[in-house]
């Protein structure tokens, strides 16, 4: 019965050695986690919209006349142009040859009758001054002048239109070909020149937005081929009036495209900001834990993962603005939340 008593309690004793054993090691562990420091940012609440970009300027090009098609030379590459060059306003695109039209608008002998036109009023002014003339003689020489200047300046519209020219800066869009030399008539489409470095996009807003959503705010325009080239918008026009069939509103973004990284016809999407805040502290929506007292982040307090109880403001897919709970500076756990429970110990890792 003794050996029997003595068994037990060597036995006991050893439980208990072991379990103070597991209890220590339990109390060393520590569960690894990543922190940042809490800062501020802004957040802004988006109402998504979709359409179709247009150019701010569009323009077919055709001739005034007919003549011999020649393809003028591109200074920028040295080489004739070509759909997608680039062209500035005043640039001639297309030039005509046709000497006979030349030689019926007779530009030289108009520039000739200007000079000599202006040499005599002139003349006719020195005198007047002197009282050599008239002051009909020197309103007759004036009118002279005025009909000269008139006819050389009719003239250079005329031969103008033996060269087609950009209207504004832009891109050629489309170029048709034509064999160098062969005769066009006139109003002969030969390009097409868009300016895309702004672009246009007709939008319908829910009604329900129609004390949101005003003039002068801005947007983030996404094409879904190009996610990673955002470009920034503004709301430029808004429509008053609701449609009752869709029970929407019209309004006018007008985008900034200066790369021209988007072009004309794609199909986009808006988000416009309806809602923001600047410099308030932002996280991001998975590191907020849902407890039976609320929600709740963790922060490291002295090697221990401590729970906080915020409350929360503007959301977006990704971001939660923190309201109250939080204070700038404080270390909030990016990883391993997931294994924490209020003063759980753990080892920041770098």
């Amino acid at each position: 019965m003794k050996k029997l008593t003595v068994i037990l309690i060597v036995s006991l004793a050893i439980l208990s050695s072991c379990q103070n054993q597991q209890g220590t090691q339990s109390a060393d562990v520590s569960v690894p986690v990543r922190v940042i420091d809490v800062a501020k940012k802004s957040i802004y609440n988006t109402l998504t919209v979709n359409g179709t970009v247009i150019p701010e300027g569009s323009i077919e090009l055709s001739t005034e006349s007919e003549g011999k098609y020649k393809l003028s030379i591109n200074p920028r590459t040295g080489k004739p142009y070509k759909m997608g060059d680039q062209i500035q306003k005043g640039e001639t695109i297309v030039k005509l040859e046709n000497k006979e039209y030349e030689l019926s608008v007779r530009i030289e002998s108009s520039k000739l009758d200007l000079e000599n036109a202006r040499q005599e009023y002139e003349k006719q002014q020195s005198l007047y001054d002197k009282g050599g003339v008239t002051q009909r003689d020197l309103q007759t020489s004036e009118l002279s002048y005025i009909n000269a200047k008139l006819d050389f300046e009719n003239s250079q519209i005329q031969i103008g239109k033996l060269e087609v020219k950009a209207p504004f800066n832009g891109v050629i869009v489309d170029l048709p070909y034509f064999t160098p030399g062969v005769k066009v008539s006139s109003g002969t489409v030969v390009a097409k020149i868009m300016d895309y470095s702004s672009l246009i996009m007709e939008a319908s807003f829910p009604e329900k937005f129609i004390s949101t959503i005003e003039a002068g705010q801005d947007a983030f325009v996404t094409n879904y081929n190009l996610k990673n080239d955002t470009l920034l918008a503004t709301i430029t026009e808004l429509s008053p009036a609701i449609d009752e069939a869709t029970r929407t509103f019209k309004g006018v973004l007008e985008i900034d495209n200066p790369e021209l990284k988007m072009r004309p016809g794609m199909f986009v999407k808006a988000d416009i900001i309806v809602e923001r805040r600047d410099s308030v502290i932002v996280i991001d929506r998975e590191l907020i834990q849902r407890k039976r007292r609320g929600q709740v982040v963790y922060v490291i307090d002295r090697n221990t993962a401590v729970e906080k109880p915020i409350s929360t403001g503007i959301e977006t897919d990704n971001e939660v603005e923190i309201v109250s709970g939080l204070e700038v500076g404080e270390k909030l756990v990016i990883e391993g939340y997931e294994m924490l429970s209020n003063r759980t110990k753990v080892k920041v890792q770098r």
